[in-house]
């Protein structure tokens, strides 16, 4: 059996392929092929692929060797250009679901995001049933979209499960913690809001093992979502200054509430976008949510369909994270 798992060499792709390779063939691919050797020097087959064009796509597939499929590939960032996002979350599913149906593979996994139900307010213990806000921005607008593309596919035949890893940290990250702490380092990172505010995280080998049992779950949860998390929601802020003294940083105490904090990022959105700067404003409005308001999530579903119970605990997470760090990842 041979499993096709796109991002391959992003964080969460980059991990499960090796994860997987260990106990049967895996085929990565992914848009940097430096990364995509060092994927090849650990025993994992792969082949740099642009998802978003069909045929490149189409020669993944090539003679009906793939027979499952774990799509990690995303764009994920709170600003950048909609037709990028289009391009890499919505297209790329649609290209990969129709090479799936037409080889008939067992099982697709597709990850997806709690970005979907982010509207900027405190939400607690959030269920994958529950209403979903208007996305606010292209990230959140996109990932939704490729899950409908999902949901339209598995009422087509296709058998797939989605899942929706919240905040994903541990050696190899190069997004959450990473920019907190060089903000930090920097001295730019104020508190926003409250500084109480609860979130959910997710050590990547925990997320790993989610998307190992999507794989191996009952045909009787084909179609459904599920979020994933570490289960055992935090105090942000606290981590965060925990991370400093740590580190040697000196810890964020500066406060900005989060009103004022939201009205500064939308204004500096409305000039990056009324200049055509591509780049990302030092403050979005969907970061400051990300770090002012609570934001828990549910995962009974996880536990009680796929069997889902993280394995590693959050300080021995940390633990791990740190040690990577300090040895130099920064």
């Amino acid at each position: 059996m041979v499993i096709l798992v796109t991002g391959a060499t992003g964080f969460l792709g980059g991990a499960v392929a090796r994860r997987l390779a260990l106990d049967g063939s895996v085929l990565a691919t992914g848009r940097r092929p430096e990364r995509g050797r060092a994927l090849v020097e650990g025993g994992v087959s792969f082949l740099a692929a642009e998802l978003s064009d069909p045929r490149q796509v189409a020669a993944l597939f090539a003679g009906g060797r793939v027979h499952v499929v774990l799509h990690c590939a995303a764009l994920s960032a709170p600003w950048g250009r909609r037709a990028a996002f289009e391009a890499a979350n919505v297209d790329a599913t649609r290209n990969l679901v129709e090479a799936a149906l037409g080889s008939q593979v067992a099982r697709f996994v597709h990850v997806s995001t709690p970005a979907v139900y982010f509207d900027g307010r405190d939400r607690h213990d959030v269920r994958e049933d529950a209403p979903l806000p208007r996305p606010r921005n292209h990230y959140a607008r996109t990932k939704l979209a490729a899950e409908r593309v999902i949901d339209a596919a598995v009422q087509r035949g296709l058998p797939a499960i989605t899942l929706r890893p919240r905040a994903l940290f541990g050696p190899g990250d190069t997004t959450i913690f990473p920019r907190l702490l060089r903000a930090m380092e920097h001295g730019r990172l104020p508190i926003l809001g409250s500084g109480t505010n609860r979130i959910d995280l997710t050590y990547i080998d925990n997320a790993v093992k989610a998307l190992e049992l999507a794989l191996a779950a009952p045909e009787d949860f084909v179609g459904r979502t599920y979020n994933i998390t570490d289960g055992a929601p935090l105090a942000l802020w606290p981590l965060l200054q925990r991370l400093a003294a740590e580190l040697g940083f000196k810890p964020p105490t500066r406060r900005v509430s989060r009103r004022a904090a939201h009205a500064l990022a939308g204004g500096l959105e409305l000039l990056y976008r009324g200049l055509g700067l591509a780049r990302e404003p030092l403050l979005t409005r969907y970061t400051v949510g990300l770090l002012s308001a609570d934001t828990t999530l549910d995962i009974s579903a996880a536990r009680g369909d796929l069997g889902y119970e993280p394995e590693v605990g959050f300080e021995a997470g940390l633990a791990r994270f740190l040690a990577w760090w300090k040895a130099g990842a920064r």
